[in-house]
């Protein structure tokens, strides 16, 4: 019997690439992805792949949605401050509120961290987040690949990328093509900047002003780096609600995820040919932080609301005769939203 033992010298390791660091953050990681788990889930993590048992006695013809994105420049934030807890949320939002658009359920979700060097406790933190916002989304978390890449990154950089899958009934599915002039658009707040945008923010308040992850701004009551931090609302429970509570070809027509691009750029993507919308300005309060950037960038509106959510982070599409039903079914459950505009003739966004 031949035994491989273990080198005492690793040319791979002084090339800047961990083996052990690698196997001590999968087990690190156990835990927080076994949290996550659904039924559905079958296997564990550690295996060349995810694998998850669709139940479809629950529908009469599933559609499969899938979404991916990653967390952009935020991750610049969390650097600096050196807290890594929050980001994988963002990381989970992006995907799941994507396939959340078209009414789908999250059913499960996978990552990939690529870093300069490996360091198994800041993947665990980062994995933590990330297995926060499953929770939050009711979906698993099935899989995830980590890769070192020396010389690539740098020693305490990362970056974050990942996606989700979900189904829906196709009978089910929030595709626009119902929506009609006249319909109304309902707005869910956000948390603040969520995940889009951070290239402007860095260069207007850390380039431009001078200020760090510490300055304490006043306009806001805490410290800059805590503000851009906030991690990016989930939608998936409030958008299941709906579902349920509506059904198909119900009072829920359409729905828009705000994401870079603003409500300017991602409204008119869930709109047929012929529409357009109209939106009042003054019908939900702006966060703090957007009138911080703008002021001190001396950023136009325009192009704001085109970067932006500008504290509107989820739109649905409404039958106008259903709002004030839809409303209250939001409110039941603690949900605040705004009516923020109507549909009309014509094509994209105009302000009011």
């Amino acid at each position: 019997m031949i035994f491989l033992m273990e080198p005492k010298y690793s040319p791979y390791k002084e090339a800047g690439v961990d083996i052990d660091a690698g196997n001590r953050a999968v087990e690190l990681l156990k835990r927080h992805t076994t949290s996550t788990w659904r039924p559905g889930v079958l296997g564990g993590i550690g295996g060349f792949s995810g694998l998850f048992a669709l139940d479809l006695k629950k529908y009469r013809e599933p559609v499969l949605v899938s979404g991916t994105d990653g967390v952009g420049t935020k991750l610049k934030i969390a650097q600096m401050m050196d807290k890594h807890d929050t980001v994988g949320i963002d990381l989970v939002a992006m995907c799941v509120n994507d396939i959340c658009v078209c009414g789908a359920e999250p059913l499960f979700f996978l990552d990939y961290i690529a870093c300069g060097k490996l360091v198994p406790e800041r993947i665990a933190e980062i994995v933590g987040g990330i297995a926060a916002g499953c929770r939050e989304a009711g979906c698993a978390l099935i899989g995830g690949e980590t890769a070192e890449m020396p010389g690539f990154y740098g020693e305490g950089e990362y970056d974050l990328a990942g996606f989700a899958v979900g189904i829906v009934d196709r009978e089910q599915i929030w595709d626009g093509g119902a929506v009609e002039v006249g319909d109304v658009l309902l707005g869910l707040p956000s948390t603040g900047v969520h995940s889009n945008g951070y290239s402007l923010v860095r260069r207007v308040l850390f380039e431009r002003c001078g200020y760090g992850v510490d300055t304490v701004i006043p306009e806001l009551g805490r410290t800059l780096g805590e503000e851009l931090l906030k991690p990016t609302r989930i939608y998936a429970k409030t958008v299941l609600m709906l579902r349920e509570r509506f059904g198909a070809g119900g009072a829920v027509k359409a729905a828009a995820h705000i994401t870079g691009g603003g409500l300017t750029e991602n409204i008119p993507r869930a709109l047929p040919r012929g529409c357009g919308v109209i939106i009042c300005r003054e019908s939900w309060p702006v966060p703090a932080i957007f009138e911080v950037i703008r002021s001190r960038g001396e950023i136009g509106l325009d192009e704001m609301y085109r970067v932006f959510n500008m504290g509107i982070g989820f739109v649905l599409i409404v039958k106008k005769e259903a709002a004030g039903e839809v409303l209250q079914a939001l409110q039941e459950v603690g949900e605040t939203a705004y009516l923020i505009g109507e549909v009309c003739p014509g094509s994209g966004v105009a302000y009011k």
